[in-house]
């Protein structure tokens, strides 16, 4: 039975700002506020989906910003999609990519709201959408970002006495390569044994910078790096992951399938990052996942500090994949001090548990948005060092 054609009648993207709990310290940037990208597609049969792009630090961390984001969209991609059958997302989505080059976190936006406003058409959870869910919750891993090495030692131990997390990433790479090594050494010795400890630099040091920390993280137990070195430099990035002194995980290096490939083929990396944003949408995260098993890789649940929306959408599609052995980050929400959806993402003894409802299986606070969007000049200032 062929499917009765639905026209999309509108796409309205809407910039949040949020302020976080404490101010969040990558290599690249200071978070103090976080600016959700949300998109809204309505549709001829009533049905409405939500997608997120949401991107970190601005232009700081990236090619694209939440400002570029609703533009392009507004500009460019909601035009064409208007009168589109929502309920061909594939096609629609084959569409913007034949004309519109790049934008992958607000080609991801709209993906995801198309996926959603499907699957609540067919009654089943997105994850169904993409071959069905093998688990039924992801476990989150928690970003220690204030800087501070006390700090962190206390927020560590109280998320794991909440049994909200037991795996901790530290973002590093700000600071001189020996102080970074001491901070992260000093939080594994105060965790002794309560807690995984693994590190992010975001690209911040040199490779011999990463080879000289890497022993010394071996040796204290850290369990994994993320992308150390500058996401072009393939053949340093393989010359670390040959040492084999700590487990390399590629993030910024991958930005969907076409670098899969490259990174498997070449065995530049032992993890896979997997985030919808950066892989341009849940299609093509789920192709750099498949990629990613054929070549015997191991992979991890990304995030952008994804509000919600996107942070249930990364899970909707993560719990798909066959083996998960790093788990995921999905901990956006949890950084923000305003909740969106009338009823909050369920965290629990160290996961994320999903909802059963159909499409992304969340209902947004629509006032709650409203109050906060940019454009009512009520939200919060954006600042970004």
């Amino acid at each position: 039975m062929i499917a009765t054609p639905v026209k999309i009648e509108s796409v309205e993207t809407i910039l949040v700002d949020v302020p976080t709990i404490r101010p969040h310290r990558l290599s690249v940037a200071t978070m103090n506020c976080q600016t959700l990208v949300l998109v809204r597609i309505r549709c001829a049969d009533g049905i409405v989906g939500v997608g997120e792009g949401t991107t970190i630090g601005g232009l700081a961390y990236g090619e694209e910003s939440p400002e570029s984001i609703k533009v392009n969209i507004d500009t460019y991609f909601a035009p064409l999609l208007k009168g589109m059958d929502a309920t061909r997302p594939g096609a629609a989505m084959a569409k913007l990519r034949e004309l519109f080059q790049g934008n992958r976190f607000a080609r991801s936006a709209l993906e995801t709201a198309l996926f959603d406003a499907q699957a609540q058409r067919v009654g089943v959870p997105l994850s169904e959408l993409f071959g069905g869910r093998v688990r039924d919750s992801v476990e989150v891993a928690w970003t220690l970002a204030s800087g501070e090495t006390q700090r962190d030692i206390d927020e560590a131990a109280q998320v794991l006495e909440m049994k909200r997390h037991r795996v901790f990433k530290l973002k590093i790479g700000a600071r001189a390569v020996a102080d970074d090594v001491a901070h992260v050494v000093a939080i594994r010795k105060a965790l002794d044994g309560r807690g995984e400890v693994r590190v992010d630099v975001n690209q911040a040091w040199t490779e011999s910078e990463s080879i000289w920390a890497g022993r010394r993280f071996a040796d204290a137990g850290v369990t994994l790096i993320e992308q150390p070195i500058a996401a072009d430099n393939r053949a340093g990035l393989k010359r670390l992951t040959d040492l084999a002194l700590v487990p390399i995980m590629a993030d910024e290096a991958l930005h969907g399938p076409a670098d899969a490939f490259a990174i498997a083929s070449a065995r530049t990396a032992d993890v896979f990052a997997v985030k919808i944003a950066q892989s341009g949408g849940l299609a093509g995260a789920a192709h750099v996942a498949a990629i990613a098993a054929a070549a015997n890789l191991d992979l991890y649940g990304g995030t952008m500090l994804e509000g919600a929306v996107g942070t249930i959408a990364s899970a909707q599609l993560f719990s798909t994949f066959g083996e998960l052995k790093w788990g995921t980050e999905l901990f956006g929400p949890l950084l923000l001090t305003e909740e969106i959806l009338t009823e909050p993402l369920r965290y629990e003894n160290f996961s994320l548990h999903l909802p059963e409802g159909p499409g992304l299986g969340i209902t947004l606070d629509w006032d709650k948005i409203d109050r906060l969007r940019r454009d009512t000049r009520k939200g919060a200032s954006v600042t970004t060092l």
